[in-house]
Protein backbone atom coordinates (compact mmCIF):
# COMPACT_ATOMS: atom_id res chain seq x y z
CA UNK A 1 0.00 0.00 0.00
CA UNK A 2 2.76 2.33 1.06
CA UNK A 3 4.96 1.52 -2.40
CA UNK A 4 1.71 2.37 -4.66
CA UNK A 5 1.62 5.65 -2.80
CA UNK A 6 4.92 6.21 -3.44
CA UNK A 7 5.09 5.50 -6.92
CA UNK A 8 1.77 7.75 -7.21
CA UNK A 9 3.41 10.65 -6.10
CA UNK A 10 6.79 10.27 -8.02
CA UNK A 11 4.03 9.93 -11.23
CA UNK A 12 1.99 13.39 -10.27
CA UNK A 13 6.11 14.83 -9.65
CA UNK A 14 6.63 13.55 -12.85
CA UNK A 15 3.30 14.88 -14.67
CA UNK A 16 4.04 18.43 -13.00
CA UNK A 17 7.58 18.64 -14.57
CA UNK A 18 6.53 17.73 -18.09
CA UNK A 19 3.42 20.37 -17.91
CA UNK A 20 6.30 23.11 -16.99
CA UNK A 21 8.35 22.20 -20.11
CA UNK A 22 4.92 22.32 -22.09
CA UNK A 23 5.23 26.18 -21.49
CA UNK A 24 5.92 28.85 -24.06
CA UNK A 25 9.74 30.19 -24.44
CA UNK A 26 9.89 33.87 -24.06
CA UNK A 27 10.30 35.41 -27.69
CA UNK A 28 13.41 37.09 -28.08
CA UNK A 29 13.62 40.80 -27.69
CA UNK A 30 13.98 42.98 -30.85
CA UNK A 31 16.28 44.51 -32.67
CA UNK A 32 17.61 47.61 -31.22
CA UNK A 33 16.82 50.87 -33.19
CA UNK A 34 18.88 53.11 -34.99
CA UNK A 35 18.71 55.95 -37.78
CA UNK A 36 20.38 54.86 -41.02
CA UNK A 37 20.91 57.69 -43.93
CA UNK A 38 22.27 56.77 -46.97
CA UNK A 39 25.60 58.87 -47.64
CA UNK A 40 25.78 61.90 -49.22
CA UNK A 41 28.01 62.41 -53.00
CA UNK A 42 28.54 65.77 -54.15
CA UNK A 43 31.91 67.68 -55.61
CA UNK A 44 33.96 68.94 -53.03
CA UNK A 45 36.27 71.67 -52.63
CA UNK A 46 39.93 70.76 -51.44
CA UNK A 47 41.26 73.62 -49.49
CA UNK A 48 44.87 74.64 -48.44
CA UNK A 49 44.33 76.07 -45.23
CA UNK A 50 46.76 78.38 -42.67
CA UNK A 51 46.82 80.58 -39.58
CA UNK A 52 47.01 83.91 -40.54
CA UNK A 53 47.47 87.15 -38.75
CA UNK A 54 46.17 90.63 -39.92
CA UNK A 55 48.46 93.73 -40.93
CA UNK A 56 47.88 96.66 -42.70
CA UNK A 57 48.79 97.07 -46.09
CA UNK A 58 50.90 99.92 -44.95
CA UNK A 59 52.48 100.33 -41.76
CA UNK A 60 54.22 103.43 -41.01
CA UNK A 61 55.65 104.61 -37.67
CA UNK A 62 55.78 108.22 -36.88
CA UNK A 63 59.23 109.25 -34.98
CA UNK A 64 60.45 112.70 -33.95
CA UNK A 65 63.01 113.54 -36.39
CA UNK A 66 64.44 116.31 -33.90
CA UNK A 67 64.79 116.80 -30.80
CA UNK A 68 62.44 118.74 -28.53
CA UNK A 69 59.41 118.79 -25.84
CA UNK A 70 56.13 118.08 -26.96
CA UNK A 71 53.86 120.81 -26.79
CA UNK A 72 50.35 119.02 -28.25
CA UNK A 73 48.85 116.06 -29.19
CA UNK A 74 46.88 117.44 -32.45
CA UNK A 75 44.48 113.73 -32.99
CA UNK A 76 42.39 111.58 -31.30
CA UNK A 77 43.75 108.22 -30.87
CA UNK A 78 41.91 105.00 -32.64
CA UNK A 79 40.79 107.34 -35.24
CA UNK A 80 41.04 107.73 -39.33
CA UNK A 81 43.21 110.41 -40.24
CA UNK A 82 44.03 111.54 -43.67
CA UNK A 83 47.30 112.47 -45.77
CA UNK A 84 48.61 115.65 -43.82
CA UNK A 85 46.14 115.70 -41.07
CA UNK A 86 48.61 117.24 -37.43
CA UNK A 87 49.05 114.87 -35.22
CA UNK A 88 51.82 116.56 -32.72
CA UNK A 89 53.45 119.71 -32.05
CA UNK A 90 56.93 120.03 -30.48
CA UNK A 91 58.58 123.24 -29.00
CA UNK A 92 59.76 125.17 -32.05
CA UNK A 93 61.65 127.98 -30.47
CA UNK A 94 64.92 126.89 -30.45
CA UNK A 95 64.49 126.01 -34.14
CA UNK A 96 62.83 129.86 -34.75
CA UNK A 97 66.05 130.79 -32.88
CA UNK A 98 68.59 128.74 -35.33
CA UNK A 99 66.94 129.63 -38.53
CA UNK A 100 67.24 133.31 -37.39
CA UNK A 101 70.79 132.98 -36.69
CA UNK A 102 71.39 131.08 -39.76
CA UNK A 103 69.40 133.96 -42.04
CA UNK A 104 71.83 136.39 -40.03
CA UNK A 105 75.01 134.18 -41.28
CA UNK A 106 73.83 134.58 -44.57
CA UNK A 107 73.15 137.71 -44.62
CA UNK A 108 76.39 138.49 -43.89
CA UNK A 109 78.29 135.88 -46.79
CA UNK A 110 76.19 137.89 -49.18
CA UNK A 111 77.50 141.34 -47.84
CA UNK A 112 80.73 139.31 -48.38
CA UNK A 113 80.24 138.58 -51.53
CA UNK A 114 78.49 141.55 -52.86
CA UNK A 115 82.14 143.21 -51.39
CA UNK A 116 84.46 141.08 -53.38
CA UNK A 117 82.66 141.13 -56.47
CA UNK A 118 82.47 144.96 -56.45
CA UNK A 119 86.61 144.53 -55.55
CA UNK A 120 86.94 142.23 -59.03
CA UNK A 121 84.78 144.83 -60.79
CA UNK A 122 86.68 147.73 -59.84
CA UNK A 123 89.83 145.39 -60.77
CA UNK A 124 89.71 144.36 -63.87
CA UNK A 125 90.07 147.79 -65.83
CA UNK A 126 93.00 148.46 -63.51
CA UNK A 127 95.24 145.16 -64.42
CA UNK A 128 94.48 145.48 -68.22
CA UNK A 129 96.28 149.48 -67.36
CA UNK A 130 98.63 147.58 -65.40
CA UNK A 131 97.29 150.51 -62.74
CA UNK A 132 97.79 147.47 -60.03
CA UNK A 133 99.57 143.81 -60.10
CA UNK A 134 98.21 140.99 -61.71
CA UNK A 135 98.40 139.02 -58.19
CA UNK A 136 96.15 141.78 -56.45
CA UNK A 137 94.25 141.06 -59.08
CA UNK A 138 93.60 137.49 -59.25
CA UNK A 139 93.56 137.66 -55.20
CA UNK A 140 90.44 139.44 -55.55
CA UNK A 141 88.99 137.24 -57.76
CA UNK A 142 89.93 133.96 -55.68
CA UNK A 143 88.35 136.28 -52.71
CA UNK A 144 84.99 136.92 -54.63
CA UNK A 145 84.64 133.18 -55.48
CA UNK A 146 85.22 132.25 -51.12
CA UNK A 147 82.44 134.67 -50.91
CA UNK A 148 80.22 132.67 -53.39
CA UNK A 149 80.68 129.48 -51.41
CA UNK A 150 80.22 131.17 -48.17
CA UNK A 151 77.19 132.45 -49.38
CA UNK A 152 76.26 128.98 -50.47
CA UNK A 153 76.81 127.41 -47.40
CA UNK A 154 74.81 129.72 -45.21
CA UNK A 155 71.89 129.34 -47.49
CA UNK A 156 72.60 125.75 -47.10
CA UNK A 157 72.54 125.97 -43.01
CA UNK A 158 69.31 128.29 -43.53
CA UNK A 159 67.39 125.40 -45.49
CA UNK A 160 68.41 122.89 -42.80
CA UNK A 161 66.85 125.44 -39.90
CA UNK A 162 63.63 125.66 -41.92
CA UNK A 163 63.65 121.91 -42.58
CA UNK A 164 64.14 121.04 -38.86
CA UNK A 165 61.57 123.81 -37.78
CA UNK A 166 59.32 122.11 -39.97
CA UNK A 167 59.99 118.73 -38.26
CA UNK A 168 58.27 120.70 -35.36
CA UNK A 169 54.95 120.11 -36.77
CA UNK A 170 54.56 115.93 -37.37
CA UNK A 171 52.28 115.48 -39.70
CA UNK A 172 50.26 111.98 -41.08
CA UNK A 173 52.57 110.95 -44.46
CA UNK A 174 48.85 108.96 -45.53
CA UNK A 175 45.99 108.01 -44.98
CA UNK A 176 45.22 105.05 -42.35
CA UNK A 177 44.09 104.50 -38.69
CA UNK A 178 46.00 106.46 -36.18
CA UNK A 179 47.01 104.03 -33.36
CA UNK A 180 47.66 105.00 -29.45
CA UNK A 181 49.92 107.83 -28.55
CA UNK A 182 53.48 106.71 -27.57
CA UNK A 183 54.34 110.28 -25.82
CA UNK A 184 52.05 112.51 -24.37
CA UNK A 185 53.14 116.50 -23.67
CA UNK A 186 55.94 117.73 -22.08
CA UNK A 187 57.78 114.58 -22.73
CA UNK A 188 61.68 115.17 -24.86
CA UNK A 189 61.64 113.25 -27.94
CA UNK A 190 64.58 112.49 -30.39
CA UNK A 191 67.30 112.97 -28.01
CA UNK A 192 70.00 110.87 -29.40
CA UNK A 193 67.57 108.51 -31.10
CA UNK A 194 64.19 109.06 -33.26
CA UNK A 195 61.51 108.25 -30.72
CA UNK A 196 58.65 106.33 -31.74
CA UNK A 197 55.83 108.76 -31.72
CA UNK A 198 52.90 106.76 -32.82
CA UNK A 199 51.84 104.86 -35.37
CA UNK A 200 49.82 104.79 -38.67
CA UNK A 201 47.85 101.76 -40.30
CA UNK A 202 46.14 101.37 -43.66
CA UNK A 203 43.54 98.91 -43.49
CA UNK A 204 41.64 99.31 -46.49
CA UNK A 205 42.84 96.71 -48.07
CA UNK A 206 43.51 94.67 -45.24
CA UNK A 207 46.20 92.08 -45.57
CA UNK A 208 47.41 88.62 -43.68
CA UNK A 209 50.19 86.90 -43.54
CA UNK A 210 50.61 83.35 -43.43
CA UNK A 211 52.38 80.20 -43.95
CA UNK A 212 52.13 77.17 -46.32
CA UNK A 213 54.06 73.84 -45.62
CA UNK A 214 56.92 73.27 -48.32
CA UNK A 215 54.51 70.54 -50.12
CA UNK A 216 51.51 72.55 -50.61
CA UNK A 217 53.93 76.00 -52.26
CA UNK A 218 55.27 72.35 -54.52
CA UNK A 219 51.75 72.09 -55.82
CA UNK A 220 51.18 75.45 -56.70
CA UNK A 221 54.54 75.85 -58.48
CA UNK A 222 54.13 72.68 -60.35
CA UNK A 223 50.47 73.99 -61.17
CA UNK A 224 52.23 77.59 -62.17
CA UNK A 225 54.47 75.53 -64.77
CA UNK A 226 51.73 74.01 -66.18
CA UNK A 227 50.50 76.85 -66.49
CA UNK A 228 52.81 78.34 -68.10
CA UNK A 229 53.98 80.55 -65.91
CA UNK A 230 50.15 82.08 -64.66
CA UNK A 231 50.44 82.04 -60.64
CA UNK A 232 46.91 79.73 -60.05
CA UNK A 233 47.27 80.98 -56.06
CA UNK A 234 47.57 84.55 -57.12
CA UNK A 235 44.58 84.20 -58.74
CA UNK A 236 42.10 82.21 -56.74
CA UNK A 237 39.83 83.81 -54.41
CA UNK A 238 41.04 83.67 -50.58
CA UNK A 239 38.62 82.98 -48.03
CA UNK A 240 39.38 84.59 -44.40
CA UNK A 241 37.62 82.96 -41.48
CA UNK A 242 37.10 85.17 -38.32
CA UNK A 243 38.18 84.25 -34.49
CA UNK A 244 34.42 84.11 -33.81
CA UNK A 245 33.97 81.51 -36.90
CA UNK A 246 32.44 83.64 -39.14
CA UNK A 247 33.70 84.35 -43.03
CA UNK A 248 34.91 87.95 -43.95
CA UNK A 249 32.61 88.95 -46.91
CA UNK A 250 35.22 90.08 -48.82
CA UNK A 251 37.23 87.43 -50.56
CA UNK A 252 41.43 88.16 -50.66
CA UNK A 253 44.10 87.70 -53.82
CA UNK A 254 47.85 86.96 -52.98
CA UNK A 255 50.11 90.03 -53.18
CA UNK A 256 53.00 88.46 -51.84
CA UNK A 257 54.87 85.15 -51.58
CA UNK A 258 58.98 85.26 -49.80
CA UNK A 259 61.73 84.15 -51.39
CA UNK A 260 62.63 80.93 -49.16
CA UNK A 261 61.25 78.07 -47.38
CA UNK A 262 62.19 78.59 -43.33
CA UNK A 263 64.68 75.69 -43.14
CA UNK A 264 63.23 75.55 -39.62
CA UNK A 265 59.92 75.35 -40.19
CA UNK A 266 59.60 73.91 -43.65
CA UNK A 267 57.33 76.61 -44.39
CA UNK A 268 56.73 79.62 -46.53
CA UNK A 269 55.50 82.72 -46.15
CA UNK A 270 52.75 84.59 -47.80
CA UNK A 271 50.37 87.68 -47.73
CA UNK A 272 47.15 88.16 -49.09
CA UNK A 273 44.74 91.55 -49.77
CA UNK A 274 41.23 91.71 -48.72
CA UNK A 275 39.00 94.91 -49.40
CA UNK A 276 37.80 95.85 -46.12
CA UNK A 277 35.62 98.85 -46.58
CA UNK A 278 33.69 98.93 -42.77
CA UNK A 279 36.98 98.55 -41.00
CA UNK A 280 36.46 95.55 -39.30
CA UNK A 281 39.22 93.64 -39.52
CA UNK A 282 42.15 95.41 -37.76
CA UNK A 283 45.98 94.54 -37.52
CA UNK A 284 47.42 91.73 -35.23
CA UNK A 285 43.91 89.63 -35.52
CA UNK A 286 44.63 85.97 -35.67
CA UNK A 287 42.27 83.59 -37.76
CA UNK A 288 42.48 80.99 -40.53
CA UNK A 289 42.83 82.06 -44.70
CA UNK A 290 41.65 79.50 -46.71
CA UNK A 291 42.04 78.72 -50.82
CA UNK A 292 40.46 75.85 -53.13
CA UNK A 293 43.20 74.10 -54.71
CA UNK A 294 41.00 71.53 -56.40
CA UNK A 295 37.94 69.99 -56.25
CA UNK A 296 36.64 66.11 -55.68
CA UNK A 297 34.30 65.12 -57.94
CA UNK A 298 31.74 62.86 -56.90
CA UNK A 299 32.95 62.76 -53.17
CA UNK A 300 31.27 60.52 -50.47
CA UNK A 301 30.85 62.17 -47.30
CA UNK A 302 29.47 60.91 -44.18
CA UNK A 303 29.46 62.54 -40.39
CA UNK A 304 32.51 63.02 -38.55
CA UNK A 305 30.31 61.78 -35.33
CA UNK A 306 29.61 58.54 -37.68
CA UNK A 307 33.03 57.65 -37.96
CA UNK A 308 34.82 55.29 -34.97
CA UNK A 309 38.18 55.36 -34.21
CA UNK A 310 40.35 52.96 -32.17
CA UNK A 311 44.02 52.83 -32.43
CA UNK A 312 44.11 55.14 -35.53
CA UNK A 313 41.90 52.68 -37.31
CA UNK A 314 38.94 54.53 -39.23
CA UNK A 315 35.60 52.62 -39.38
CA UNK A 316 31.93 53.47 -40.02
CA UNK A 317 28.55 50.76 -39.71
CA UNK A 318 27.16 49.89 -42.83
CA UNK A 319 23.65 49.22 -43.08
CA UNK A 320 22.92 46.05 -45.07
CA UNK A 321 19.66 45.52 -47.70
CA UNK A 322 18.89 42.99 -45.12
CA UNK A 323 19.18 45.64 -41.67
CA UNK A 324 22.33 43.52 -40.54
CA UNK A 325 25.72 45.76 -39.23
CA UNK A 326 28.55 45.59 -41.25
CA UNK A 327 31.32 47.56 -39.53
CA UNK A 328 33.70 49.06 -42.39
CA UNK A 329 37.09 50.19 -41.95
CA UNK A 330 37.61 53.92 -43.98
CA UNK A 331 40.05 56.13 -44.71
CA UNK A 332 38.54 59.48 -43.44
CA UNK A 333 40.17 62.76 -45.41
CA UNK A 334 39.01 66.39 -45.75
CA UNK A 335 36.33 68.17 -43.60
CA UNK A 336 33.06 69.54 -44.93
CA UNK A 337 31.01 71.95 -42.07
CA UNK A 338 30.01 68.79 -39.74
CA UNK A 339 30.76 66.11 -43.00
CA UNK A 340 33.76 64.24 -43.87
CA UNK A 341 35.01 63.16 -46.88
CA UNK A 342 35.51 59.20 -47.34
CA UNK A 343 38.38 58.45 -49.82
CA UNK A 344 37.82 54.61 -49.41
CA UNK A 345 35.58 52.13 -47.88
CA UNK A 346 32.45 53.10 -49.05
CA UNK A 347 30.38 53.80 -51.97
CA UNK A 348 27.76 55.51 -53.36
CA UNK A 349 24.13 54.27 -52.24
CA UNK A 350 25.62 53.00 -48.97
CA UNK A 351 23.55 53.18 -45.73
CA UNK A 352 25.38 54.08 -42.71
CA UNK A 353 24.62 54.35 -39.05
CA UNK A 354 25.13 57.68 -37.92
CA UNK A 355 22.54 57.55 -34.26
CA UNK A 356 22.81 54.60 -32.28
CA UNK A 357 26.70 53.23 -32.43
CA UNK A 358 26.91 51.93 -29.02
CA UNK A 359 23.70 49.93 -29.86
CA UNK A 360 25.40 47.85 -32.71
CA UNK A 361 27.85 44.99 -33.19
CA UNK A 362 29.15 43.47 -36.49
CA UNK A 363 26.43 41.19 -37.99
CA UNK A 364 23.96 41.82 -35.65
CA UNK A 365 20.18 43.09 -36.92
CA UNK A 366 18.92 46.19 -36.10
CA UNK A 367 15.84 48.21 -36.90
CA UNK A 368 17.02 50.99 -39.22
CA UNK A 369 14.71 54.17 -39.30
CA UNK A 370 15.16 56.46 -42.35
CA UNK A 371 17.54 59.48 -41.79
CA UNK A 372 19.12 62.28 -43.79
CA UNK A 373 22.96 63.69 -43.56
CA UNK A 374 21.23 67.40 -43.36
CA UNK A 375 19.33 66.37 -40.33
CA UNK A 376 22.15 65.22 -38.62
CA UNK A 377 24.90 67.76 -40.08
CA UNK A 378 23.84 70.21 -37.09
CA UNK A 379 26.94 70.19 -34.92
CA UNK A 380 29.21 72.06 -36.44
CA UNK A 381 33.42 71.00 -37.17
CA UNK A 382 36.28 72.92 -37.66
CA UNK A 383 37.22 72.31 -41.47
CA UNK A 384 40.74 71.41 -42.20
CA UNK A 385 42.37 67.76 -42.01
Amino acid sequence: MNRRREWTARAGLVAALCGACEKEVPPPPPPPEVKAAAVLVQDVPVYVEAISESRGSSEIEIRARVEGFVETVDFKEGTQVKKGDPLYTLDPRPFEAALAQAKGALAEAQAQHTRAKNDVTRYEPLVKKNAISREQYETAVALEKAAAAAVESAEAVVRRAEVDLGYTKVTAPDDGLVGKTEVHPGTLVGRGQSTLLTRISKIDPIHVRFSIAEKDYLFFARRKAEAGGTDPAREAPFELLLADGTVHPESGRLVFVDRNVDPLTGTILLEAGFPNPKGIVRPGQYGRIRVAVDVKKGAVLVPQRAIQELQGIHSVAVVSAEDTVDLRTVKPAERVGSLRVIDSGLRAGERIVVEGLQKVRPGAKVRALPATLEETATAPARTGG
